[in-house]
């Protein structure tokens, strides 16, 4: 059976023993969880009881990108899955969206989600968009990124193709991927929300909203035209 790995970034989060245990916890066996430390100052002493359970890899501090990308160096799996230290999987994600894919026959996949308050009470169990054909999906694309990057998996080998994750972008760098990723493969999409992300005062998108604001209009004047061509493509072939 294919190994996945999960690749948890950590950074000064009072929630990571939650996440490592939602990774350690999944239905489907054949994973490898790493955790990598990006430089954090608070919070490590809750991933000691784990040890034994992860690979676990220290860095200087350099963003969520530069941690995914070590990550990734440093996997064996077959197939690429990232949660964020403040989220959680659902016990039979990686099961129900590996099987998918394999009877897709897909390289991407994204699945929904729930959204859930910091002492994981339910905000909303269907917080993800469903999109009824392709088009609708790069046009919602081109003007936001609506997939969560913890509800992707992927093949290893799609960072062979088109490159890992740009850690010039802190806030973005998922965006920026999906827009090169969706040049050149199609994202298959599970509508059962099987993670669950978390919204607290401390996360990123709340904390760095003009920063990210910046980014996302960059990543949207550089892919616009790459996009428009796709969408134009998919309409002449209607």
């Amino acid at each position: 059976m294919p190994r996945v790995s999960i690749v948890i970034p950590f950074y000064n989060c009072p929630f990571i023993d939650k996440a490592i245990e939602s990774a350690l916890n999944q239905s489907y066996k054949n994973v490898e969880v790493i955790v990598v430390n990006d430089g954090s100052t608070e919070y490590s002493e809750k991933i000691i009881p784990y040890m034994n359970k992860i690979r676990y890899i220290e860095k200087a501090n350099g963003g969520t990108a530069s941690a995914l990308n070590l990550g990734i160096k440093n996997s064996s799996g077959d197939y690429f899955a990232w949660l964020s230290s403040d989220d959680l999987f659902c016990d039979e994600k990686i099961e129900k969206q590996l099987a998918f894919m394999r009877e897709k026959n897909a390289f991407i996949s994204y699945t929904n989600y729930s959204t859930i308050d910091i002492a994981n009470n339910y905000i909303n169990q269907i917080a993800g968009e469903n999109f009824t054909n392709k088009i609708s999906f790069l046009k919602n694309l081109q003007k936001g990124n609506h997939i969560n990057g913890c509800a992707v998996m992927l093949k290893m080998q799609v960072f062979s193709s088109i490159g890992t994750f740009n850690e010039k972008l802190k806030f973005t760098q998922d965006y920026d991927f999906w827009l090169r990723a969706v040049q050149n493969y199609e994202f298959y999409y599970l509508s059962e929300p099987l993670v669950q992300y978390r919204v607290h005062d401390r996360m990123g998108s709340r904390m760095y909203i003009d920063q990210q604001t910046k980014e996302i209009q960059f990543l949207q004047e550089k892919y616009n035209h790459q996009i428009q061509r796709i969408i134009n493509k998919e309409k002449d072939n209607i």
